[in-house]
Order: C-alpha cells, then sequence, then structure tokens
C-alpha cells in the first residue's frame, strides 16, 4: 500500500485521517473529523463528512453524500457520528445521515453492503452486512436492517423499522411495519393497459386509419374474451395488413416476461 493519492483539486480537512492507498479525486470533500480506512476511494465530487470512520476499500462514487447532518428538525449542531465497515460500496447521489443525540448519537453499517444510486440511509438507522440497497431505497431514521437484506428500488421504510436477516423486499413496497426475517414482501401489482397512446399518437403523426387499426387490435387484446393467442390469431385475420399490429403482434410473441394487459 502506498501513501494517499489526492487530487490537487479535492478538499482535505486538516483533522482527516486517511489511510494507505486512499484515493481522492477532483472537487471530492473530505470533512473534519473524517477517518479513512487503507484503500478508500472518492471519486471525483464525493462528499464524505464528519464525525465519520470507516473501515477499509470503501468506495464513494461521483456526487454521493456520506456522513451528512442528520435531517431532522432537533439537530442543533451537536456531535454525533457515523461508522462503517469494510467494503461498502456508494454509488452517485447516495446519501447517509449520521445519527442524533436522541437517538443514539450514531449510524452504524457494516461490511460489503452495496448502496445503489439515490438510496439513502437516514440517522440513528443500524445496517448489518453484505446488504442491497437499490436504487431509491430510502430508510426513515431509527430503522434497522440486519444482514443479507435486499430492499428494492423506491421503497420506503418507516422510521423505527426493523428488517430482519434474508427478507427481500420488492421494488415500491411501502413498508410500516417490520419485515420477519427470510420473508419476501412485495406490494401486490395491479398495472393495467387502456388501449393506444391515442393523444401521444396523433401528435407523432399517426393518421386516423392507423389510429383506427391499432384501436381494433386493442380491443382484440384487452376486451374481447380471448386469451392472447386468440386474440393474435383475431389481429391477423383481420388487421394483417397494418403494418403497426404486425409490429404489436411481433413485439407481444416475443415477450420473454409476459405482456401487460
Amino acid at each position: 500500500m502506498t501513501k494517499p493519492e489526492i487530487h490537487p483539486q479535492a478538499i482535505v480537512a486538516s483533522s482527516a485521517k486517511l489511510g494507505k492507498g486512499v484515493k481522492v479525486g477532483a472537487y471530492a470533500v473530505v470533512g473534519e473529523d473524517v477517518e479513512l480506512g487503507d484503500g478508500c476511494v472518492l471519486h471525483a465530487h464525493a462528499t464524505v463528512g464528519g464525525p465519520s470512520r470507516f473501515g477499509k476499500n470503501n468506495t464513494f462514487y461521483p456526487f454521493s453524500s456520506v456522513g451528512g447532518d442528520p435531517q431532522d428538525y432537533t439537530f442543533r449542531g451537536e456531535r454525533t457520528e457515523l461508522l462503517a465497515g469494510h467494503d461498502n460500496i456508494y454509488r452517485e447521489y447516495v446519501s447517509i445521515s449520521r445519527g442524533t443525540k436522541k437517538g443514539g448519537a450514531k449510524t452504524s453499517l457494516g461490511n460489503g453492503n452495496f448502496f445503489l444510486a439515490y438510496s439513502h440511509v437516514g440517522h440513528d438507522c443500524v445496517i448489518g452486512s453484505n446488504t442491497l440497497f437499490v436504487n431509491g431505497a430510502t430508510l426513515a431514521g431509527h430503522v434497522t436492517v440486519e444482514d443479507f437484506v435486499t430492499i428494492g428500488a423506491f421503497c420506503p421504510v418507516h422510521q423505527f423499522c426493523r428488517i430482519g436477516r434474508y427478507a427481500y423486499v420488492g421494488a415500491s413496497t411501502v413498508i410500516t411495519q417490520d419485515v420477519p426475517p427470510f420473508s419476501k414482501i412485495v406490494t401486490e401489482r395491479e398495472t393495467k393497459s387502456f388501449g393506444i397512446n391515442t393523444i401521444g399518437l396523433e401528435r407523432k403523426g399517426f393518421s386516423p386509419e392507423r389510429l383506427q387499426s391499432l384501436k381494433r387490435a386493442y380491443r382484440f387484446l384487452l376486451r374481447s374474451k380471448l386469451n392472447t393467442s386468440q386474440a393474435l390469431d383475431e389481429m391477423r385475420k383481420s388487421l394483417g395488413d397494418s403494418a403497426d399490429v404486425q409490429e404489436l403482434i411481433k413485439f407481444i410473441e416475443s415477450a420473454e416476461r409476459g405482456i401487460v394487459k
């Protein structure tokens, strides 16, 4: 391991402590009372605030903000901290807050956690190890997330909730109660198709004849009592001369995950 590499356009506070092999990119900021373990990397424009302490090989991607002040009305600048283990990854625009005095004054992270873009960990949270926070996963304050948890994209978790080990929370699921370990929690999906995008297609220059053909095709698909295969057969029989309908048929036939109906 070598001495730290600090870009001349980075800002590193005088009280910060950098381990061996730490790299700080252009316009990155390392604040007061920050300790970065060996091998940590701050890419350009990443910000790490303090007091905070990180183990080895944490990686901070551009515009992540880790160790900032808690987002809490009662915070008055008192000393609180963030403690993080080894091998955590903070992707673009991730935000992780320090603790609050009323919550124990500490936010803590284990090892090997992967925080995807725009995910957020609120003040006084306790995160285990080997968790995955998918894009936009959001924790309020005082949440506990145990080891090997996956929190899906755009999932908000209410304050003081706990998520047990190995739990999986599917995308866009709102969590307001504790999630038991080993469980799979997913909000029921009720996404439906309401036919063609008439106004949008008109604005793109589709003729009334093209729109009429597509409307008829979607009637077979959505409003008849036919299953999808039968609806496609009817489209071929009565609308086979429409290039748009042929495109629709080809798309549906190649769908590996099914289609929204």
